[in-house]
């Protein structure tokens, strides 16, 4: 989808967040870390309800290191308040086993010392630290500009075109800090966020599809479409038993037998007769050749010529 009215559509829509949002402002007095976890908490649910259960957390809790070992069931039990405990519990888990692991302790009051090109390239490192955290912590923390859109805000965005499918996937509003002025972030930032958790909650429910509408009237061809239920998939067999298994063998065996009575007897297949082969052919006596006349030797050692020699010669 392209985009060639971005600046306006995001005017429109941040003049709708006036009239149904208030900003709400995070504590200044906060820690790095802290901020870093009220982030994991606060993404898809209200605020106040975020700090409703980061002061259960705490108390609840002898500290982060037996919120880090805690089972992602526990801290889903420990997180219900929220709007998706689940998917906030993993993020938590992730984000302390990370900060845990590269600085063995929780703290990363460090990051403020780097510029914050640094600190929001070594958060991106941390697993469990979404682009809402970073952004989140960019923006009020380490005094960037730098809007956090959860899920709904991006949904809301991408709806009423303020942003092509490719940037809906990666998480980006390009040109939103140059369209919002750095001393208005926090404001928006909230505003977006208050819109986010609603459009979240039910992207397919009428509240949502109002204030999508209210944004553009021409986009109820894009709002979110329900997604079709999957058909139930089959029960699984049950196991079957010894005496299914002796039962089944009996009847295949029975089906033989039956089978080969019932079957006419196999015809024995003709002979096939070896070819005949022709009669060898007598071998050929070779010519007998005359025999060669034969010299009589005289007395005297002379030749004698033959019968048929002597009666050619002419009488004296």
């Amino acid at each position: 989808m392209a985009t060639p009215n971005r600046a306006a559509v995001i005017n429109r829509v941040l003049k709708m967040l006036k009239k149904h949002y208030k900003p709400v402002v995070p504590p200044k007095d906060r820690s790095l870390f802290d901020h870093l976890i009220f982030a994991c908490l606060v993404e898809d649910s209200p605020n106040d309800v975020a700090e409703q259960v980061l002061s259960a957390l705490k108390q609840e809790y002898y500290g982060w290191n037996e919120v880090r070992v805690s089972t992602i069931r526990e801290l889903t039990d420990a997180l219900k308040p929220l709007v998706n405990p689940a998917e906030s519990a993993s993020r938590l888990k992730q984000t302390l086993h990370s900060v845990f692991e590269s600085v063995y302790e929780f703290d990363i009051e460090s990051f403020k010392k780097q510029n914050i090109g640094q600190a929001a390239k070594a958060l991106q490192k941390y697993n469990g630290t979404t682009p809402f955290a970073v952004a989140y912590i960019t923006q009020y923390a380490l005094g960037g500009h730098s809007i956090p859109l959860n899920r709904g805000a991006l949904i809301t965005l991408h709806t009423v075109g303020a942003i092509s499918d490719s940037e809906f996937s990666q998480h980006t509003v390009p040109g939103l800090e140059r369209i919002v002025p750095k001393n208005k972030g926090t404001e928006i930032g909230s505003l977006l966020h208050q819109l986010g958790v609603e459009v979240g909650r039910n992207p397919y429910g009428p509240v949502a599809r109002k204030l999508m509408l209210e944004i553009d009237p021409a986009c109820k061809d894009r709002l979110p479409k329900r997604p079709l239920p999957k058909p139930p998939e089959p029960p699984p067999k049950p196991a079957p038993t010894p005496a299914d298994l002796k039962r089944a063998a009996a009847e295949a065996k029975k089906k033989g037998t039956a089978a080969a009575k019932a079957a006419p007897p196999a015809k024995p297949e003709p002979k096939k007769e070896a070819a005949k082969k022709p009669p060898a052919k007598p071998p050929v006596a070779a010519a007998k050749k005359p025999p060669k006349p034969t010299k009589k030797v005289t007395k005297k050692g002379t030749k004698r010529p033959t019968t048929k020699k002597l009666a050619k010669r002419k009488p004296r």
